[in-house]
């Protein structure tokens, strides 16, 4: 990236620099054979490029109607080699400059990289309140907002370098995937931390590190047998982003010049069959919030562009799969559009999207393979299950009477026919948008341990917030900026350390035990990874439910009452077959799988079954 700035600064046109090239470089040999270049600079789209050799072929070119702006359109050939591409450029018949377009190799088996699945655990790190690895960058030079810890919306300092540095740490918890909110440059006024407002989409935030240092970061993630994962964003940018001083084209952003029309939010909009044209247009081309404009996705030089910038990324850092932002809020074309041309480029990359909705018909209606009525086709594999996440919240929170407490998850649970493949939904119990889960549940340690017992062993991906393994909370009211609060031990000047476990309490090291046993078992743990989940209509407060394959038969036992509960195992012994003995996996003791089993009071049992 250096190396093409450097260049970039010695080209003039009409005694003006070109500003910006992107994307900054590209590669051979990719599927889809087409790369739209676009140039920014002062009257660059006044002058016509020419390309003359054997394997690269001009398309097209245009000005969109701002001078500044040139989008170039080559075909890159099978046969071509990697190095540079000349684009030269004329001002009529006049020459005036070549542009040495970078085509490098790609990394080797690059296309079939593996994404993370239901083996994975994921991990989800809020960057700028892990760890602070590197204070020099805290106040990097030209960012606007500047580093407060005090401020709970500030920015802290947390970086790249820390997460690095932790690497080890997050492996040895037995997670194998790392999610990080957006790194992606935000240079914003106030409220940048989070990441969502990025008005750079090729450049990481230099309070966080640099392209250079995430792509290290994805490589030694890999050494360790980590995932990394992108969180993207096609919805929108931030509203300094540098482009809305000189916007490409007047329809660059939805509602440009035009009173402030915000998003109605309503999800149901998209599959709904009696919906009004006009409340779609709302709730796709609405803003998110006033420092937020709403990209027009169905522009075609943006969509193009914002396509090649995911494939940009994956190709650039190596990364092994993406959680993208807000996904039913751009045009719903342009998003299967998206999620189809990225895993045209590379089939086993998994994308989950974020469709933030509590009943799964609606979250079902994005998943690849549902048969719509609409007869509207997704190409995305993978979702959030918020669904259960509510349900969950909702069985620990409730009584265990007949309508009420397991059955709000078992009946979430039974609704999984709506689904393509529900094996490949993200389950969690909190996230960075909610309240963390040991306030959502009343403060109870016993109900977190069900909770994550739950999320580590039913069907689906695993997410764990960071933190969860030491019980950190918020208020039960959302606040973010106490959501995602700085995790103890990712600044020098903590004086308690969750890295090393000092100056945590019995509580804070026992659930830390508590999520690395389980995790740990996971990784071989067949049937849980690919194995299919029977369950069973709780009773008296217990939820049972028996993940098997033709390896391995895992039995849970969820106890949600105060006391001790006797369990009758006639009811499941033609799952359990001539298992007689198994191994409760959280405590190693030896378990009878006879007739009776003792489930101690607010606890989890999990028994791998011999």
């Amino acid at each position: 990236m250096a190396l093409i700035l450097l260049f970039l600064g010695s080209i003039h046109v009409f005694g003006q620099s070109i500003e910006r090239i992107e994307p900054p470089n590209w590669w051979i040999g990719m599927q889809n054979p087409h790369l739209q270049i676009m140039f920014q600079g002062p009257n660059i789209g006044l002058l016509r490029p020419e390309v003359d050799l054997k394997d690269i072929k001009l398309l097209d070119f245009k000005c969109p109607g701002n001078k500044n702006y040139l989008f170039v359109d080559i075909s890159i050939g099978p046969k071509c080699i990697a190095g540079k591409v000349p684009i030269r450029l004329y001002n009529g018949k006049e020459f005036v400059t070549t542009i040495s377009y970078p085509l490098q190799e790609r990394q080797a088996n690059s296309r079939t990289r593996k994404s993370y699945t239901p083996s994975d655990v994921i991990y989800l790190i809020t960057p700028d309140r892990f760890a602070n690895g590197d204070p020099t960058n805290d106040n990097a030079l030209g960012m606007i907002e500047k580093a407060n810890r005090s401020d709970k919306n500030g920015r802290h300092g947390g970086d790249i370098e820390g997460i690095h540095q932790h690497l080890e740490y997050i492996s040895d918890m037995g997670c194998t995937a790392i999610w990080i909110n957006p790194l992606l440059e935000n240079n914003m006024s106030r409220y940048s931390y989070h990441g969502y407002a990025i008005t750079d989409f090729y450049n990481i935030d230099p309070r966080m590190g640099t392209n250079e240092s995430y792509r290290e970061l994805c490589h030694d993630a890999h050494r360790l047998g980590l995932k990394v994962i992108m969180d993207g964003i096609n919805n929108h940018c931030g509203l300094e982003h540098w482009w809305m001083k000189d916007l490409p084209t007047p329809d660059w952003i939805n509602f440009n010049q035009q009173s402030y029309i915000e998003t109605n939010h309503r999800k149901t909009l998209q599959p709904d069959p009696h919906a009004y044209a006009g409340d779609i247009t709302i709730l796709e081309n609405g803003w998110f919030v006033p420092t937020m404009p709403d990209l027009n996705v169905t522009q075609s030089y943006l969509a193009t562009y914002l396509i090649q910038n995911s494939i940009w990324w994956i190709e650039y850092a190596g990364i092994d799969g993406i959680r993208m932002d807000t996904y039913l809020y751009p045009d719903q074309n342009f998003s299967a559009n998206w999620s189809k041309a990225v895993t045209e480029e590379y089939p086993d990359l998994n994308i989950t999207g974020e469709v933030w909705y509590e009943q799964p018909s609606v979250l079902s209606y994005w998943q690849k393979g549902k048969l719509n009525a609409n007869g509207y086709q997704s190409y995305l594999p993978s979702l959030f299950d918020f669904p259960l996440q509510l349900a969950l919240v909702k069985s620990l929170n409730s009584d265990n009477s007949w309508g009420n407490g397991w059955v709000y998850l078992y009946e979430t649970l039974a609704l999984d026919f709506e689904y393509p493949d529900p094996d490949h939904l993200v389950v969690f119990a909190d996230n960075h948008d909610m309240s963390r889960i040991y306030a959502q549940l009343d403060n109870d340690i016993e109900k977190v341990k069900l909770a994550l017992a739950y999320i580590f062993t039913t069907r689906g991906i695993p997410e764990m917030y960071y933190g969860t393994e030491i019980i950190m909370n918020s208020p039960k009211t959302r606040d973010d900026g106490l959501v995602r609060g700085d995790f103890p031990g990712g600044w020098l000047q903590d004086t308690i350390n969750a890295f090393s476990g000092e100056g945590l309490n019995a509580q804070q090291k026992a659930m830390q035990q508590y999520v690395k046993k389980i995790l740990n078992w996971r990784k071989t743990a067949t049937a849980i990874q690919n194995g299919k989940l029977t369950h069973f209509v709780p009773e008296n407060g217990l939820y049972v439910y028996i993940r098997h394959n033709e390896q391995q038969q895992i039995m849970v036992v969820l106890n949600k009452n105060a006391t001790s509960q006797t369990l009758n195992l006639d009811r499941f012994r033609k799952l359990l077959s001539q298992h007689h003995i198994g191994e409760e996996i959280i405590t190693g003791k030896p378990i009878s799988l006879d007739q009776l089993l003792q489930v101690p009071a607010m606890q989890a049992m999990i028994i791998d079954c011999k």
